[in-house]
């Protein structure tokens, strides 16, 4: 979260503050790059979370075994890395584009749909090409997340008390919230069509997956925990 949070705000209060709101292509660029990997890690993260949550009440007794030391390095090393190569070469692709002469952002930090709207042509290809990104990087953990609650609930239906019920879904629903607000404004950003993107829209959507649900998810675990 501190990575995640540290790529965009800084930035944004220092606009604020001095008024100077030029930035150069190339810190442009590696915003960007820097926004994508760790939004993508951030994603993979509660995906591996969920799958930890499904080993635990489902597995019960296998937990210590299969989430081993060893496994949860590999889990976290996996997603850190996974996002890096692809959207490093993502972002160069974009920056690739040839832009006409309007060199105003309208964006409060250097994200994919604005960059886009810049460029000259058409950019028909790269959208398909974010699209798919899209679908790899937020689809993919979504439906992971998915089928592990899906097997979680299945298994809390089970249970014969109300008690170990209540305190299940006690234990998964500081990480359900976090997913809903991560990958509900996330999914709307990236995965609908270009006609239905409006400016007012994507600011508000952006400001809320890089700086509202960062500020929310410390407050949101330490309360559950």
């Amino acid at each position: 979260e501190i990575c995640y949070v540290s790529v965009t705000l800084p930035r944004i209060l220092v606009d604020l503050w001095i008024q100077d709101r030029g930035i150069s292509m190339l810190e442009c660029a590696t915003q960007m790059c820097f926004f994508l990997v760790l939004g993508t890690t951030e994603g993979f993260l509660l995906a591996v979370m969920a799958y930890d949550r499904y080993v635990a009440i489902c597995n019960p007794l296998h937990y210590p075994l299969v989430m081993n030391h060893k496994m949860c390095i590999q889990l976290a090393v996996g997603s850190w890395i996974t996002g890096i190569p692809v959207q490093i070469g993502q972002t160069c692709q974009i920056f690739s584009l040839h832009f006409c002469d309007c060199n105003q952002i309208n964006h409060f930090f250097c994200d994919i749909p604005p960059i886009l709207k810049l460029a000259c042509g058409d950019t028909s290809i790269h959208e398909v090409s974010v699209y798919m990104v899209a679908m790899l990087f937020v689809a993919v953990p979504f439906v992971l997340i998915l089928a592990s609650y899906s097997k979680i609930i299945f298994t809390v239906l089970r249970l014969p008390t109300a008690r170990g019920r209540v305190k299940v879904f006690s234990t998964c629903s500081s990480h359900l919230l976090v997913v809903l607000l991560f990958f509900g404004s996330a999914t709307i950003t990236y995965l609908r069509p270009k006609s239905s993107h409006s400016a007012g829209m994507d600011k508000l959507l952006s400001l809320f997956y890089t700086i509202v649900t960062p500020m929310f998810n410390p407050l949101i675990y330490t309360f559950r925990n």
